[in-house]
């Protein structure tokens, strides 16, 4: 929680949350343009809410992360995340949401006999490369669940095109296979839990936060590269001049304001 991340240049970072003793922590993933996994931090708070990653967030800025350099942030599609990356990245901030929490809240509304079809159908579209093809797979597929079952069809419009954010940018095959779910902090998320274990009376905060942050580590001592690491480079700049493009095409609010002024 104390680690300068001045010098630390990310291609992606993963936001997730672990429960323990009534609490939540929420923890970082950071993905190095080498590939290279390093945990970055944890807060903790009652709920995986706005405020807490909010302040996950706030800190990782406050120890030297640059907020300007463009980061692909991979979430499970929780709104609150959502949110503390637009209030401390900005709105630019480009979000591939978890397709396999996606996959299990739209099958969690369909009858048994519908799921496996509309799974496949889901996977099919997020293995095209071609980003319009699979956003417009998607819809079609939400449009006829319309007719079966409203509430499938509104938890797959719900953040539809943040699914296929690595299409957009561009991912090869093998890169979006690490990147377009939260599975890499989950693995993470598993070693706390294991090393957790251990504890059998929890004495408060300081305690619960030693005892994730020993289990981050002992994590980061078993990570190797990710599947797809030669490709990071190439993603790092198609973010950057994602994040640049829209910068340019949106006036910020001190421009706006003079314009107003004048």
């Amino acid at each position: 929680m104390g680690r300068r991340l001045d010098d630390v240049r990310l291609a992606a970072l993963m936001i997730d949350g672990i429960d323990l003793e009534e609490r939540t922590h929420v923890v970082a993933l950071g993905i190095t343009t080498e590939g290279v996994k390093v945990p970055l931090g944890l807060w903790e708070g009652s709920t995986e809410n706005a405020t807490v990653a909010r302040a996950l967030l706030s800190d990782l800025v406050d120890r030297g992360l640059d907020p300007e350099q463009g980061i692909l942030f991979v979430i499970d599609g929780a709104k609150a995340l959502r949110k503390a990356i637009r209030e401390v990245f900005g709105e630019r901030a480009p979000v591939q949401r978890c397709q396999r929490h996606k996959e299990r809240n739209v099958i969690d509304h369909l009858h048994e006999q519908e799921q496996q079809i509309v799974r496949g159908r889901m996977r099919a579209a997020w293995a095209l490369d071609d980003h319009e093809r699979a956003v417009e797979r998607l819809r079609i597929l939400a449009r006829e669940l319309d007719r079966s079952c409203p509430g499938a069809a509104a938890s797959l419009r719900e953040g539809l095109e943040e699914t296929v954010t690595v299409q957009r940018l561009g991912a090869s095959e093998r890169l979006r296979r690490t990147l377009s779910s939260t599975n890499p902090a989950e693995s993470m998320i598993e070693i706390v839990r294991r090393i957790q274990r251990n504890v059998k009376r929890w004495q408060g905060g300081d305690m619960r936060l030693r005892w994730t942050a020993a289990g981050m580590l002992e994590a980061e001592r078993q990570f190797r590269r990710i599947i797809g690491y030669r490709d990071l480079a190439r993603l790092a700049v198609a973010v950057e001049r994602e994040v640049v493009s829209a910068s340019l095409a949106s006036p910020t609010r001190k421009e706006v304001t003079e314009t107003v002024t004048v």
